[in-house]
């Protein structure tokens, strides 16, 4: 409590103190939460918008800066959304920065897939806390920015979607439209920070900054503000799981899921027999137009 109490940077929350008698320590009050409850929309939550996500990831790398410049350094070691929380403005703040070290070497609190996903292999394998640690951490972050899906495959999904061209397919729509070749540049910067290899990964402040702290600046007062104000509020089931956009003719697949006509006849197309949802066998091709859903949405688009 002592070290960390002095520790002071606008991106990392204020420890206020500890209550022995729980053996508790008592930080500051962020009311919107963390950023894994903003993701996944908790308490339906309109979903974080793409320039509020870019300045997220700079507000993340700047602390991680601070933390890592710091004699002697002091790696968060446990970086994962549920690490990040966010204030009424949606500015983010670390939290438990360095408490790994109250941990044993070579063992963790929490071992859960949901969690050790987000873990450098090369700690897992040895429990060494480095910096590397952090960079590969705060990849899996990013990526979660970009796509808004579960950590579980998801750096495996960006790669085979980057390697056959279809980056689009894994971009989170519900954030708005994205500037495409920024978010390629983002994943494939993410990309590299989840290297296998600690001393392959981009440092934080010569390769990750210098392409955060640029991107984050010209963002700020984005045009497509109002747009991406617009697309988040649109309910959850007016966007095709697919193409991740408001769908302009559902469809209705056989397991049940609806679908914009153009991706899931596509994806019959291309030869999978399988549901891009649930990965089971499809029983058979018939698509069926969802009238009523396309009302719905018809509807929706008419109060802007």
């Amino acid at each position: 409590v002592e070290i960390l109490s002095r520790i002071r940077h606008p991106n990392l929350v204020t420890i206020i103190g500890t209550c022995p008698e729980s053996r508790s320590l008592v930080f500051e009050y962020l009311r919107n939460g963390s950023l894994e409850e903003r993701l996944a929309c908790k308490n339906k939550s309109p979903p974080l918008p793409w320039q509020t996500r870019i300045r997220i990831a700079s507000e993340i790398c700047s602390a991680l800066i601070f933390l890592h410049s710091n004699k002697p350094c002091i790696p968060h070691g446990n970086l994962k959304p549920s690490k990040v929380l966010l204030d009424s403005n949606f500015v983010s703040k670390l939290i438990d920065s360095g408490i790994y070290r109250l941990i044993p070497q070579g063992k963790s609190t929490d071992t859960s897939a949901s969690s050790s996903v987000y873990m450098d292999p090369v700690y897992l394998e040895n429990g060494e806390v480095t910096r590397e640690s952090d960079v590969y951490s705060f990849g899996m972050i990013l990526l979660r920015l970009l796509t808004g899906r579960s950590a579980l495959g998801i750096l495996n999904d960006v790669k085979c979607s980057i390697e056959t061209e279809n980056f689009n397919m894994v971009l989170d729509r519900t954030a708005g439209n994205w500037p495409l070749e920024e978010a390629q540049l983002l994943a494939h910067l993410a990309i590299r920070c989840c290297d296998t290899q600690p001393l392959d990964r981009p440092d934080f402040v010569s390769e990750i900054w210098s392409v955060l702290g640029p991107m984050r600046d010209s963002c700020v007062n984005s045009a497509s503000c109002l747009e991406a104000k617009e697309l988040r509020c649109a309910p959850s089931h007016f966007v095709c799981p697919i193409f991740q956009e408001v769908m302009k003719d559902p469809i209705i697949a056989a397991d049940g899921f609806t679908y914009e006509a153009d991706a899931i006849r596509g994806w019959l197309d291309s030869g999978h027999d399988r549901s891009p949802m649930t990965n089971l066998k499809l029983e058979h091709c018939n698509l069926v137009p969802n009238y009523a859903l396309l009302q719905a949405i018809q509807e929706w688009q008419q109060q802007y």
